[in-house]
C-alpha cells in the first residue's frame, strides 16, 4: 500500500512528528484532527487523509493519542532505526552538519568526514578526523555506511557519488548544486538550497 503514497503525503510526515514533539513537550496528551489543523494549518480532512494512508490511528470521540501517534509516525519515518552517515566534502556546510546534534537524537550517527583539501586533513569536527578522499574506499570496504550527504561543488559531487555506488552506498543526501544520475535502486534526496532561495524570492515579489 505505501508503494501509492503520494510525495506530498510523505513530505508531510516530517512536519506532524515535530508539531506532535512539541505538543508531548507541552504535555498534551491527546488532541483531535480539529486542534491539530488549527495548530498545523492543515485541514482537518487533509490530516485525516494523510494519516488514514497508513491506517488512521485516530479513535471517533476521542482523536488522536499523541505520544502513540508521534511513535508511530517515527516508525514510518524509519526513526526507530540507527544508521551510519558519512559526510564528503567538509567544508562549511559540511562542518555544520557535523556539528548538528539533533541527528543523534534521529538515530543518525557520523561515521566519518572526507574531503580532498589536504589542510583539512586529520582536522576534528566533533572528534571525527577529516579523511582524504582517496582513503573512502578502504573505509567503505571496513565500515557499513546507510547514507551519504554530499556537501560538495557539483563535478566532486558527481565524481563522489560514483565512487561511493560502486562501493555498495544505496542513499544520498545531495547538496551539491546538480541532480545526481544513478540507478532505480538507489536513494536520493536532494536539498538545492539556491532553489529554495529562489522560491522565496519569488514569494516575496508575489505576495
Amino acid at each position: 500500500m505505501e508503494h501509492n503514497i503520494s510525495k506530498a503525503v510523505i513530505g508531510r510526515l516530517p512536519r506532524y512528528y515535530r508539531y506532535l514533539g512539541d505538543l508531548i513537550d507541552a504535555d498534551i496528551e491527546r488532541i483531535s484532527s480539529g486542534e491539530l489543523s488549527r495548530i498545523m494549518q492543515v485541514t482537518a480532512s487533509q490530516i485525516r487523509q494523510d494519516l488514514n494512508n497508513f491506517g488512521g490511528f485516530g479513535q471517533q470521540g476521542y482523536g488522536y493519542n499523541v505520544r502513540y501517534l508521534y511513535e508511530e509516525i517515527g516508525k514510518i519515518l524509519g526513526l526507530d532505526k540507527t544508521y551510519q552517515m558519512l559526510i564528503i566534502g567538509a567544508g562549511n556546510l559540511g562542518q555544520a552538519l557535523a556539528n548538528y546534534v539533533q541527528f543523534e537524537k534521529k538515530g543518525m550517527y557520523i561515521a566519518g568526514l572526507f574531503d580532498n583539501n589536504p589542510r583539512l586533513k586529520g582536522t576534528l569536527i566533533r572528534d571525527i578526523p577529516v579523511r582524504m578522499m582517496e582513503e573512502l574506499p578502504a573505509f567503505l570496504a571496513e565500515n557499513h555506511i546507510d547514507i551519504v550527504a554530499l556537501t560538495l561543488p557539483k563535478a566532486g559531487a558527481i565524481a563522489a557519488c560514483q565512487i561511493l555506488m560502486e562501493n555498495g552506498v544505496k542513499s544520498f543526501w545531495n547538496f551539491a548544486h546538480t541532480d545526481l544520475e544513478v540507478p532505480e535502486d538507489v536513494v536520493v534526496q536532494n536539498v538545492h538550497l539556491s532553489d529554495s532561495l529562489m522560491e522565496l524570492t519569488y514569494k516575496i515579489n508575489h505576495r
